[in-house]
């Protein structure tokens, strides 16, 4: 009766915008895998497992039925099918033992295919992605741990970690005192004989407590440092890491965040004393790179389910998709959903030549990705609000899948640091790195000429960073800038005219209103909308 069929059976990687993407970021060899990835996560039952997911949430266990502290977190079989396909597939820390150029490109494709599916259990996978450059700074532990970080085999359970098939990886930055503010980090390190330190404190959130290994930041006699800390040690003795309790979220539900305590902590350093943020920093831009691959993801997903909605819910005389007004929002949001897109698989582009040695990819990323952090995960909440307006009533219910969605839209853009640590961090980037702000205009300048609104916009963005040395007031405005200028020479380049026309005249241009679906007159709609649909 005017309902629309469960959106099932598709392929969530006929997506045009990140197949064009994944080509021309130098990945174009793993099509096929992103393919079956997306057939995979299209099935009714990869959405059951979502949804089981998060309706039977962790379950903290912290003494056994002797008294004796365990400190386990219980999950359902859901999670663990789904953390399983996200290892098996190399969307964990494979890339990092894979030699194909275009393995960094790969891995966020798929990621981003994966996600769309359940975000949640996507937060260990990308710890463990980010961990291994990080604690390549102690070459003796990367030689132990590293080959089981890579490993594509999901083996859960807390157990002596060179006994396990596969390891997963999480950190503990935060505490209570200080959030973002880590170098005002209280937690305690102590040199031990044996040279390993003994850690004192607690951590305000840590994510995915049943990871096997964790980075941590503490205070050793020579500043703040980071740690490898274990949750068993070698030999099999459980390493003390009291979780005292799991975090009540607004979303994120089928992921456990925790608040553990350190009490004669067994850590190794990594990296040197005193040198704790340098060193961890490594392990934040991998996890800030994902935030813009999990929120362009996210975005993508709502956009789906609007269109599917659309093309086959009747109102007023017809199809919805058919009403003009209806397809310039869904339009809109594609233009949005596409700029993110082609900004998150160009990150992962600069990180992938970055890591192979290519120096101006990485001074690019370094300023670029926190650009990309602070305005695509921004845009997330009001992508996917709008498209579950288009859904009305049927997009506030559970069963549409869109709540979840709704519910875990803002977290990118707090994880790894909000809106103000991320614009701040450009800012410092620009300061101490020159170079990367060359690498940045450079990128933005191959569109120079092309379109007469970019360039008027990159003229705009030249003004505000030379107003003078105290920006600070200033960094979100010029951080925004940014972002939309680079989405806007991407698309320019690389993305079908009737994209890049829509994008620079509305979010250059100045032709757009406050909210959704004012596109100008003169955009194809419809071209776009049909762009945006699963081929």
């Amino acid at each position: 009766m005017n309902q629309p069929p469960p959106l099932a059976g598709h392929d969530i990687a006929a997506d045009a915008a990140l197949l064009e993407g994944v080509a021309r970021e130098g990945a174009g060899w793993a099509a096929d895998d992103l393919h079956r990835l997306g057939k995979l996560g299209g099935q009714p039952e990869a959405q059951r497992w979502a949804d089981d997911a998060n309706r039977h949430e962790p379950r903290l266990l912290t003494h056994d039925r002797y008294g004796n502290r365990v400190d386990e977190v219980e999950f359902h079989p859901a999670w663990h099918r789904l953390m399983d396909v996200a290892v098996g597939e190399g969307l964990a820390a494979a890339p990092w033992a894979d030699q194909r150029a275009g393995a960094h490109v790969a891995r966020a494709a798929g990621l981003f295919t994966w996600s769309q599916v359940e975000a949640g259990h996507s937060c260990p996978i990308s710890m463990t992605y980010a961990v291994v450059p990080a604690l390549r700074n102690a070459p003796e532990l990367a030689a132990v741990y590293e080959p089981l970080l890579t490993a594509r085999a999901y083996d859960p359970g807390l157990r002596d970690p060179g006994t396990k098939r596969g390891l997963l990886a999480g950190m503990g930055m935060t505490e209570k005192q200080g959030g973002s503010d880590v170098r005002a980090n209280s937690t305690t390190a102590t040199p031990a004989a044996d040279g390993s330190y003994r850690l004192r404190g607690h951590k305000w959130f840590t994510s995915a407590p049943m990871c096997d290994l964790f980075l941590v930041l503490a205070q050793a006699p020579a500043g703040l440092s980071c740690f490898l800390v274990p949750r068993v040690l070698p030999g099999g003795e459980r390493n003390t890491f009291r979780i005292q309790r799991l975090k009540d979220k607004l979303g994120n539900r089928s992921n456990a965040s925790s608040e553990p305590e350190f009490d004669d902590t067994v850590g190794w350093l990594v990296g040197d004393e005193g040198q704790g943020v340098r060193t961890i920093i490594e392990m934040v831009a991998m996890t800030r790179l994902d935030c813009v691959t999990g929120s362009a993801s996210g975005m993508r997903g709502a956009l789906v389910q609007a269109v599917h909605h659309a093309r086959y819910r009747s109102a007023f005389g017809g199809p919805l998709i058919g009403k003009p007004l209806m397809r310039n929002v869904l339009a809109d949001l594609a233009v949005e959903s596409e700029a993110a897109t082609a900004l998150a698989l160009r990150l992962a582009g600069a990180v992938d030549r970055g890591v192979r040695g290519d120096a101006n990819e990485r001074a690019f990323g370094r300023l670029a990705i926190a650009v990309g952090k602070f305005w695509v995960c921004k845009r997330q909440p009001a992508v996917v609000a709008e498209a579950l307006e288009c859904l009305g009533g049927n997009g506030y219910v559970e069963d549409s899948g869109l709540p979840r969605l709704y519910r875990d839209a803002p977290l990118n853009s707090i994880w790894e640091g909000s809106g103000n640590v991320q614009a701040l961090d450009v800012l410092r980037a620009m300061r101490r790195d020159p170079g990367s702000l060359d690498a940045f205009r450079a990128e933005v300048a191959l569109a120079a000429g092309a379109d007469g609104r970019l360039d008027t916009a990159t003229a705009k963005l030249t003004a505000l960073l030379g107003d003078g040395d105290d920006l600070e007031s200033d960094a979100r405005r010029i951080v925004e800038q940014m972002a939309v200028v680079l989405q806007g020479s991407l698309l320019v380049r690389h993305a079908p005219a009737v994209v890049a026309d829509a994008f620079c005249a509305s979010r250059l241009g100045g032709d757009w209103g406050h909210t959704f679906g004012t596109l100008p007159r003169g955009v194809d709609t419809a071209a776009l909308v049909d762009r945006a649909w699963p081929a």
